[in-house]
């Protein structure tokens, strides 16, 4: 029997204006906030930012099988990715208004397998080092039980946002 799962997601030009015109930090609050639509990965993937801080952050992922890759554990991609948003929002976080990062690499560890029965997974991002023009980060993916299940580091390049 066929599986299913529908979503919707929201405009993302919205979320990409709104994070043109506030610092890293205000904008990630208005995500946890729901004042500002979150990117549509977010819907994609099932994944929730459920905290902010400078410097850190963390979301947080309930595995399915639509994550599942074909010997039926989550799919790395999977795990790259909640890793690459992890770090990238933590460097994010310290980025004050009219500056902006995109990722220039992602190194990723899988040291567990991950799967429907391992339950809600967290990745948790903090910034190792930043400087004028690059930042380096790094995740966790954990467990119930803060077992680390990947981890990775990730440079960012920073510059300035059009306009600013």
């Amino acid at each position: 029997m066929g599986r299913s799962r529908t979503y919707e997601w929201d405009d993302p030009a919205v979320t990409a204006e709104a994070a043109g015109r506030m610092s890293g930090l205000e904008f990630l609050h208005e995500l946890l906030a729901g004042s500002v639509p979150s990117p549509p990965i977010i819907a994609t993937l099932g994944l929730v930012l459920s905290e902010a801080e400078q410097g850190r952050v963390v979301f947080t992922l309930v595995p399915g099988e639509e994550h599942y890759n074909p010997i039926g554990s989550v799919h790395g991609g999977v795990f790259a990715t909640i890793l690459d948003s992890a770090a990238g929002c933590a460097v994010h976080s310290t980025l004050p208004f009219g500056m902006a990062y995109t990722s220039l690499d992602l190194t990723v560890k899988f040291l567990r397998p991950v799967t429907v029965d391992t339950g809600e997974v967290r990745a948790v991002g903090t910034v190792l080092s930043s400087g004028r023009r690059t930042a380096l980060a790094q995740a966790q993916l954990l467990d119930s039980s803060d077992r680390l299940l990947a981890h990775a580091t990730s440079s960012c390049v920073l510059f300035p946002t059009p306009g600013a």
